[in-house]
């Protein structure tokens, strides 16, 4: 469990601390977060757990729980687990042994990762190969899988293409079996894995009886369940939107109640190429990174799907994300975009109620 810095302990034990912290919660923040936002009258605890390269953290009310703190232990303790089952940087991870064995003939996984896979696929099919957990070698190809970035040779790029597809992964529903129908293909559930990490813990919290709390992977990725506790007038959370050509200012403000948040942006992952940025979130349907857009937050009911769908905006542009969001009535978007030819931003909401959303200001 972790404060704010320079915190008394009376101010600890009164949930101070983590309230202060929760203020500065905001989308675009180095990690692309979703933050929200509080005072020091919520009483909030906050307990942290770096896990999958980020900082996942559980926000409940003080003392509204007597076993709040051991739900909350536990819930982390469960990420821990699930990264050690999805992370493709741990060679005995269920995602790695995929990756090895699925081509040479079917691999069981246990039931919630085929879930998961399964779910993948449907996506896929849903945002028109937007969304694509096969595109592993297409990061790679691009660096971006150690967090680097580079122009691939051509011949690279094409053979990483070659590679990609979700209709090439064959799922045996009655013996869980997993098999990749391409030789090449490779799994990586960066796009989905946090986010399913979150409706996990959720369904933990929600088992142990916890129904007031927030919890947040990377920032980027974010699940609000019932209301802070400890502000009975407060009906949700409420989390602040970056501006992401000025990330020291909020753009706007979300109402989070029982549903997940992600945001998806390339501003802190990208390098520059003969004066051209390449920003990580690559399109599986080109190949290329993805453009015209600069960050765009996605709210569902799960958080994977906000995670899957939040990538699958940023490359499918407003209009195909509008037209998804007015298809499915539990999927709403804010997408920023640069605004031609005047500069600035240009702001798109899709399927949002007029109380979810508060514009703060713009660029």
């Amino acid at each position: 469990m972790s404060a704010a810095p320079h915190t008394t302990r009376r101010e600890f034990l009164q949930g101070k601390a983590a309230a202060r912290a929760l203020a500065q919660f905001d989308v675009g923040t180095p990690d692309g977060a979703a933050m929200p936002q509080s005072t020091a009258e919520n009483c909030l605890l906050r307990f942290s757990r770096r896990a999958m390269a980020c900082t996942f953290e559980v926000f409940t009310s003080a003392g509204q729980y007597e076993h709040g703190t051991e739900a909350a232990l536990a819930a982390l303790d469960l990420v821990d687990r699930l990264e050690d089952q999805l992370s493709i940087y741990r060679e005995h991870s269920e995602v790695s042994r995929l990756n090895r064995d699925a081509a040479l003939g079917p691999v069981q996984v246990e039931p919630r990762l085929f879930a998961l896979l399964a779910r993948a696929v449907e996506l896929n099919r849903e945002t028109g190969g937007a969304f694509d957990v096969t595109a592993g070698r297409l990061s790679s190809a691009w660096g971006f899988t150690r967090r680097g970035g580079r122009i691939p040779a051509a011949e690279e790029l094409e053979a990483a293409r070659a590679s990609i597809g979700s209709q090439h992964l064959e799922l045996d529903e009655r013996t869980l079996g997993v098999r990749f129908q391409r030789p090449g293909l490779e799994i990586n559930l960066g796009s989905i894995g946090k986010g399913y990490a979150l409706d996990r813990a959720a369904e933990l919290l929600a088992a142990e009886g916890i129904d007031d709390f927030l919890l947040h992977g990377g920032s980027s990725s974010v699940l609000a369940r019932g209301t802070p506790g400890m502000l009975p007038d407060q009906r949700a959370w409420l989390v602040g939107v970056r501006n992401p050509l000025h990330p020291e200012q909020r753009m706007g403000q979300l109402r989070l109640a029982d549903r997940g948040l992600a945001t998806s942006g390339s501003g802190t992952q990208f390098f520059q190429h003969q004066g051209r940025r390449y920003g990580h979130i690559l399109d599986p349907r080109s190949g290329w990174p993805a453009e015209g857009v600069l960050s765009v937050s996605v709210l569902a009911p799960t958080a994977a799907e906000d995670d899957a769908l939040a990538t699958a905006f940023y490359v499918m542009g407003p209009q195909a994300a509008g037209e998804y969001c007015r298809n499915n009535n539990e999927v709403a978007a804010v997408m920023l975009c640069p605004r031609a030819p005047q500069g600035g931003i240009e702001t798109h909401l899709f399927g949002l109620d007029q109380r979810d959303w508060t514009l703060l200001g713009q660029s």
